[in-house]
């Protein structure tokens, strides 16, 4: 299982980057699999707890709570707020985080982190800048145009 912070202590900069995408606003995006095989996309509050780990609640009979017993497998996606078009690259970025589910109680799922990336203007604002961090340790960036 890989926590917040088993990310964040194996790359500190990328994870307070992506903390700040999640944090433009209250509500994320959240993609679950439907009983029968399709995408469900739902907004959700993320919640990056104190004890270093990442949270969903879910009201009593939300279908994505249904979808993740299911199936946990899941995408965060975070607030969007458009690139400045004055100034690409001051664009903080788009943050996204894969993983699994866990209730630990009725309705609260801890999410095991498979991949965090973020999505941003390369410095000069002519090129994307996608950097993937994976669980097994693995970071790479590539760039775009």
């Amino acid at each position: 299982m890989t926590s917040w912070r088993d990310f964040a202590a194996d790359a500190p900069s990328l994870a307070t980057t992506v903390r700040r995408t999640f944090a433009i606003r209250k509500h994320a995006t959240m993609a679950s699999i439907r009983r029968d095989g399709s995408p469900r996309i739902s907004g959700t509050e993320v919640d990056f707890a104190g004890d270093g780990e990442i949270y969903l609640e879910m009201m009593p009979g939300a279908k994505r709570a249904g979808d993740l017993r299911r199936d946990p497998r899941l995408a965060l996606h975070c607030p969007t707020e458009d690139t400045p078009v004055e100034d690409p690259a001051s664009w903080l970025g788009d943050g996204k985080i894969t993983g699994h589910a866990i209730e630990v109680e009725p309705h609260r799922f801890r999410i095991d982190i498979e991949t965090v990336v973020l999505t941003r203007v390369a410095p000069g604002g002519g090129e994307l800048e996608i950097t993937t961090w994976r669980s097994d340790g693995h970071q790479a960036t590539v760039r775009r145009s």
